[in-house]
């Protein structure tokens, strides 16, 4: 299995100081508004690569007003073996990563833990703009191909180059071939690595007997299509030069991505569904995420759902669990009453978060 047996929180958010033991199980976290569950998330997605779930500056997650920087301890459970992990951030400076006792980079998280989350800022996936839709997607794909994130940035940085020197109106063809080699061998490992997430996303969930709707997605260009190979992308970037030069920004690649998903029962588009139907579609989604990482890594992903039981009923919440319990995942749940989260019954290791005079504290039951 994979799941944290320990996580130590100092000076986080809102989180002074808090010691967690863990038994693998999922974990219920219950409490007011503003008590500091969603931190304890946050501080459990860091122990993967990025800026974590809320997408945050190292400064912003330092505990105020002391502003001393912050530190996470965890234990990490990994199928074949325990990692020690440690990440921090001193005077707002960029986090830095110890695997058993180690420097490591955050890209190196990627290969000790999968960790998918699902949040309530993710509600509107369905009808926001690409972007959300691509960091949602690349989420998944990092999970699946750690180095996924290797490609990402290196993509980025030469689009950014070569962006420049459009805004400049450069036109030397050399420095536009070196960077646009970089960007067709890196963009088209990001383009293979969402098309086979999106691949194993369909077989997972055609195979799955589940109370969640199936999402039929694909993945569409803004502007033509995406080239098959990694040749075919350099020679399109050298045509689209001129065009490009024109606009002041590189026109064509994989940050023209969207991803499209369609309530399959039904033939709906997602984005025209009902609003409990769309939350249905992205539950299914990081299920089938998580069902995929089993057959592949022999184990589930580590999942965060924050406040996910609010927006499901009865018997879907009953479904949810016992889907959570029959893949044997560490899924650490946000909810603001114990209730929620009675169809756990012992299967769940039920935490209370409170909160008095700006300092979280967690009570373990």
């Amino acid at each position: 299995m994979l799941a944290l047996t320990s996580l130590v929180l100092s000076h986080f958010r809102s989180h002074l100081r808090a010691e967690l033991r863990l038994d693998g199980r999922p974990v219920a976290l219950h409490g007011n508004n503003g008590a500091g569950k969603t931190n304890i998330l946050e501080a459990v997605s860091l122990f993967s690569p990025g800026r974590g779930l809320r997408r945050a500056s190292a400064a912003e997650m330092a505990r105020q007003p002391e502003m001393l920087g912050w530190k996470l301890r965890g234990e990490l459970q990994a199928p074949s073996q325990t990692f020690e992990v440690e990440t921090w951030s001193e005077g707002g400076n960029a986090r830095q990563v110890k695997i058993d006792n180690k420097s490591a980079s955050q890209l190196a998280l990627g290969q000790v833990a999968r960790v998918v989350w699902l949040i309530p800022a993710m509600d509107r996936l369905w009808i926001e703009a690409a972007e959300g839709r691509r960091r949602f997607l690349d989420r998944i794909a990092l999970s699946f191909e750690p180095g996924h994130a290797e490609a990402s940035l290196a993509y980025e940085k030469a689009m950014r180059e070569r962006n420049r020197l459009l805004k400049e109106q450069i036109r030397d063809a050399a420095w536009y071939k070196v960077l646009e080699d970089r960007m067709a061998a890196a963009g088209h490992r990001i383009h293979a690595a969402r098309v086979q997430a999106v691949d194993l996303l369909q077989v997972a969930q055609a195979e799955a007997e589940t109370a969640f709707p199936a999402a039929e997605l694909e993945l569409i260009q803004s502007e033509g299509s995406m080239p098959s190979t990694e040749a075919d992308f350099k020679e399109v970037l050298e045509e689209s030069r001129f065009r490009d030069l024109a606009a002041g920004r590189t026109l064509v690649g994989p940050h023209r991505t969207d991803l499209i998903g369609t309530y399959l029962a039904k033939g709906t588009p997602a984005k025209d569904c009902s609003t409990g139907e769309q939350k249905a579609l992205l539950v299914s989604l990081i299920l089938a995420n998580a069902r995929a990482l089993a057959e592949r890594e022999g184990a589930p992903p580590i999942l965060l759902l924050d406040e996910v039981a609010a927006h499901l009923d009865a018997a879907r919440r009953a479904s949810l669990y016992d889907e959570i319990c029959a893949l044997g995942a560490q899924a650490w749940m946000t909810g603001t009453g114990s209730e929620q989260f009675a169809e756990l019954g012992d299967r769940a290791q039920v935490l209370e978060v409170t909160e008095k005079e700006g300092v979280s504290e967690v009570a373990q039951k």
